[in-house]
């Protein structure tokens, strides 16, 4: 992931990127999972994916993109789109996965919309925060982060 702009010396970006990278470790097991047809091992890597995103998705609709909307709102209004999305394909690993074959793909596709958001908001909109955040609304993100905590274990980012 990205260090070239130095937003991960703050710890809410840095916290935000460790998520990112579990997540991009989470979706190579997917991969694994779909390329040997273990559909019930993919849902339950969904399933990891989604507890790590939820929070991930408050801190960021919650803190940094009300502090960004301002100048970038056509930007965060598609960011928060495709969070819509991906969260809507990774709650299906709840439900009856199994009985839809189309499922598998559509989680794969979902995946690489994933990873290309997580690049978006890497290269964008974390730069953005560390150049455009007042210190008040950087605790503001803060309050957020210690509300909805994190899912991430302890050494995540393996």
């Amino acid at each position: 992931m990205c260090e070239y702009c130095g937003c991960q010396a703050l710890e809410t970006i840095d916290e935000l990127t460790m998520e990112h990278e579990r997540v991009v470790n989470l979706i190579s097991h997917v991969r694994e999972a779909r390329r040997d047809g273990e559909v019930t091992r993919m849902a339950e890597l969904a399933r990891e994916i989604a507890t790590v995103v939820g929070p991930h998705t408050q801190v960021e609709e919650h803190g940094l993109f009300p502090a960004l909307v301002a100048e970038f709102s056509e930007k965060i209004a598609a960011l928060e789109a495709e969070h819509r999305r991906i969260e809507a394909v990774l709650a299906e690993a709840e439900g009856p996965f199994l009985a839809d074959p189309t499922w598998p793909e559509r989680l794969i596709e979902t995946l690489d919309l994933l990873r290309n958001h997580i690049l978006k908001e890497q290269d964008g909109v974390f730069p953005a925060a560390l150049a455009n955040l007042s210190t008040e609304e950087w605790e503001a993100v803060e309050a957020v982060r210690a509300r909805v905590g994190t899912l991430l274990p302890a050494g995540a980012t393996d």
